[in-house]
């Protein structure tokens, strides 16, 4: 069945709800029940529509086999990072807070974006607690951190493990060094500017209590260690890639779905074995990752048809050129999860005429693959809900009583004058 523009309604208006709930109804908006009464209001409708017209199929993959395991793989970080507590104080110095993020460009790569946000957002709001212009530090981590540090292995961003099932190798995406080392280290400096400037406007008094507040750092809840190694290698090698059983079309559902089973049982054990003072120390609690959970349910159901819309117009699109491919997959991914949007791009890419010499790699050109990969993960972080670790770390930043700018506001002060003149010096340079 062709899917009618109007389809589309329903994941422009959860989007829009997004964006100016805060603006019109900050108080009611906070309340995570009316985010799921949002949700149900446009998915359920939605979902009705794709069954009568027989999508269910469709719709049934989108949220069985793509909302639960990326929701389940979120609560395992989520869970497992808030046990590990970062005692002490440091300086926030321009110098450390560079180091942290430099620190989560690593990470992001080894542990995925989320388990690296989760990780390091906690002891980055504790050391610049005392400071009052910290806002910056906050969407330069969403960039840094949250997306572009991602970009080194199928680990790092979910658009790249897709991309891993479809064929390519494990290690193709250490090709990618280069431009992820570039756009990383071009944020870096342009942060550490940044926070010099703010940091010489902080009021001495702020800053002499920084100083005099200084403790030594401790780790506890070191047992999460052992359980955010165990999350990567669950994602790593618990895959039909390893696994032939888990992608066979007939496999109960409990084979397909072996993954979330474990991570599960992960979430279970770091909840029994983490002493609660750790958990309460982190001022851990659910209302993030029920916000992400509530909010996505809504996204997932009604960006179904628009996916489809998207695969039905693909071929029609003209794309042949790596810049293009760049472009298209970095804008659908800065509003749709980027995830699918790398596989959809993948289909358009894989539906062209093969170049002779051209390298293939997953059954396309490689440069292609290439353009696909960093434009998914670079430009997730566009908007807050480009990748699933924004909304997380800016609902923890909230929790602190940091201001994080609107959902409009997030892109005009900061996205489109930052992140985007990076990547276009990004694609210019290797694209």
């Amino acid at each position: 069945m062709e899917i009618p523009v109007w389809a589309l309604i329903p994941f422009v208006v959860m989007l829009l709800c997004i964006a100016i709930g805060p603006l019109v109804a900050e108080h009611w908006w906070e309340n995570n029940k009316n985010k799921l009464i949002v949700s149900l209001v446009l998915g359920v409708p939605t979902a009705i529509w794709l069954c009568l017209n027989g999508m269910s199929h469709d719709l049934m993959h989108q949220m069985i086999f793509d909302y639960i395991p990326f929701i389940i793989l979120l609560t395992a970080l989520f869970t497992v990072t808030g046990g590990i507590h970062l005692s002490g104080d440091i300086p926030a110095k321009p110098s450390v807070n560079t180091l942290f993020l430099g620190i989560g460009l690593i990470l992001a790569s080894i542990m995925g974006t989320t388990g690296a946000a989760m990780l390091l957002i906690r002891p980055l709001i504790e050391t610049n607690k005392e400071r009052k212009n910290k806002v910056h530090t906050i969407l330069f981590f969403i960039a840094i951190v949250a997306n572009c540090g991602g970009l080194l292995t199928p680990l790092g961003d979910p658009p790249l493990f897709l991309l891993y099932l479809k064929g390519a190798p494990f290690t193709w995406f250490l090709n990618l060094f280069v431009e992820w080392a570039f756009a990383g280290i071009l944020l870096l400096v342009i942060y550490y500017f940044v926070d010099s400037y703010c940091y010489k406007q902080e009021k001495k008094e702020d800053l002499i209590k920084d100083f005099q507040r200084v403790k030594p750092l401790r780790l506890s809840g070191n047992i999460n260690f052992l359980y955010l190694a165990a999350i990567v290698c669950a994602v790593a090698f618990i895959n039909p890639g390893t696994i032939p059983a888990m992608g066979e079309e007939h496999a109960p559902i409990y084979m397909k779905l072996l993954r979330e089973i474990v991570l599960i049982g992960i979430i279970l054990a770091s909840l029994f074995t983490t002493s609660k003072k750790v958990r309460e120390d982190n001022k851990y609690s659910w209302g993030p990752i029920i916000e992400v959970a509530v909010l996505f349910l809504g996204i997932f159901a009604t960006m179904t048809p628009a996916l489809l819309f998207l695969k039905e117009a693909a071929p029609n699109l003209g794309l042949t050129e790596s810049w293009q491919f760049y472009y298209c997959t970095g804008a659908l991914s800065s509003f749709l999860d980027n995830a699918p949007t790398a596989l959809a791009f993948h289909s358009v890419a894989s539906g062209l005429p093969v170049v002779e010499g051209a390298t293939m790699v997953a059954g396309i050109p490689e440069i292609l693959l290439k353009a696909i990969s960093i434009g998914a993960v670079f430009f997730g972080a566009m908007t807050y809900i480009g990748n699933g670790p924004n909304f997380m770390v800016k609902a923890i930043a909230e929790e602190n009583k940091i201001e994080m700018p609107s959902f409009f506001g997030y892109m005009i002060k900061f996205s489109l004058i930052v992140l985007l003149p990076v990547y276009i010096i990004t694609q210019l340079i290797f694209l």
